[in-house]
């Protein structure tokens, strides 16, 4: 390596991303069931409790009478304007039954829409609104790439109970650094040991930087806020790695980005993490 190239990485490692604190508005919520009467009215009262955090919104429901298609629910998201939506996998669908997908409703809700839905449970699924609906004292923010992304960490913190824990969490997927490692591993000008140790350090340490800057500059923001924050940054399956961390730390909402500006399709993490994980509630942005 010349020293150009060495004054380059050295300048590149340098740099660091930091954290820049916002408070979201969530002015304005809307509910959105297919359910009618008093069925209705008990999940919109139970969501108004889990989500507790904003007690000073407005909020409004859209029950089965007031959309009979994907079509008809964008027209009456588009009229109400709201700030965030609440609603469940499978609206207006028995697929629930099968752990396949989240609806087509749900599905375009997610891609569609510019503000962050909220998605839980299916009512129908026998005791997952009583396990999941309690509080968001414990909420995780996940993603593959924690670092610089600022909005993801200011709606995981809007959506946090006073007092609870907001963890920052960032796995890195093992199978794809191994067929890195791999294919370096037959490159003979490469030490491939070193090239491991240095691009997992790399990997991780990026990360790491942001969430510390997170923890930073939250802690001159104490003012404002209560809450804890930890940080989880880690090598492995991710499917794995997210079920095993929200079952330890007991997660209560989990807070990912859905939305992917190539494609029309929902972000390659979200989807997989979002069909697979069906008992817990998810903030999709």
């Amino acid at each position: 390596m010349n020293k150009v190239d060495q004054f380059e990485s050295s300048f590149r490692s340098a740099v660091k991303e930091v954290y820049s604190y916002t408070r979201p508005e969530l002015a304005q919520v809307l509910i959105v069931t297919d359910l009618d009467g008093d069925a209705a009215g008990t999940f919109a009262t139970t969501c108004q409790n889990f989500l507790s955090v904003l007690a000073e919104s407005s909020w409004q429901t859209l029950t089965k009478g007031d959309f009979h298609n994907v079509a008809e629910l964008l027209q009456q998201v588009s009229k109400h304007e709201p700030d965030l939506i609440c609603t469940y996998r499978h609206l207006h669908s028995d697929a629930w039954k099968w752990p396949h997908s989240l609806g087509e409703h749900v599905d375009v809700l997610t891609q569609v829409i510019s503000c962050p839905v909220l998605v839980l449970p299916h009512p129908a699924r026998s005791g997952d609104l009583e396990r999941s609906f309690e509080n968001t004292d414990s909420v995780m923010a996940i993603t593959d790439r924690m670092t610089g992304d600022d909005r993801l960490v200011n709606f995981a913190l809007r959506c946090t109970e006073a007092g609870g824990k907001l963890y920052l969490t960032h796995v890195e997927d093992e199978a794809v650094f191994e067929r890195y490692i791999d294919v370096i591993s037959k490159i003979s000008t490469i030490d491939t040991e070193l090239a491991r140790e240095e691009i997992s350090e790399h990997l991780l340490k990026e990360p790491r930087e942001y969430i510390e800057s997170c923890q930073r500059v939250l802690a001159e923001h104490a003012a404002e806020h209560d809450h804890e924050v930890s940080m989880v940054v880690t090598m492995g399956n991710r499917l794995a790695e997210y079920q095993r961390l929200i079952a330890e730390h007991e997660v209560d909402l989990l807070v990912m980005n859905t939305k992917d500006e190539e494609q029309f399709a929902m972000h390659g993490l979200a989807y997989p993490l979002a069909v697979n994980l069906r008992n817990i509630p998810m903030l999709m942005l």
